[in-house]
């Protein structure tokens, strides 16, 4: 059994290491509602679903890399893992950098990032944290 949002983190943050300009992964729909996140919030230029072949899909993703040619994404962890869940409160979504990163979360209204899920009053799983 394969962990695949910790797949997608460890993606993002080797080919940002590597400073390739996109990387492919196997699609699934918490996937690309994570993606869909990381491009509303900044972390990634683009994203587009790709149809390998006729029942296979995948995602590729455009990194973004800041003036000095360094990656966007300085850390992208999971937090909550198959061995180990991690459940929040409401009032227990934690706040990454003062704002400046954001936490991702699996409530029972969707994949949203930490700040939505406040102004939403939801709790849930959390999966990770990006800055």
């Amino acid at each position: 059994m394969r962990d695949m949002i910790a797949d997608l983190f460890t993606c993002i943050r080797n080919s940002g290491a590597v400073k390739h300009s996109d990387v492919e992964v196997s699609f699934s729909k918490i996937r690309l509602a994570i993606v869909k996140i990381l491009k509303d919030e900044g972390f990634i230029k683009y994203f587009d679903v790709l149809n390998v072949e006729s029942n296979k899909r995948s995602i590729k993703i455009g990194l973004k890399y800041g003036p000095d040619g360094n990656h966007i994404v300085r850390e992208i962890k999971r937090v909550s893992r198959s061995g180990k869940r991690v459940y929040v409160q409401k009032s227990q979504v934690p706040k990454v950098q003062n704002g400046f990163g954001i936490s991702i979360l699996s409530t029972s209204k969707g994949v949203m990032t930490g700040r939505s899920a406040r102004l939403a009053n939801q709790g849930g799983e959390l999966i990770g944290i990006v800055f």
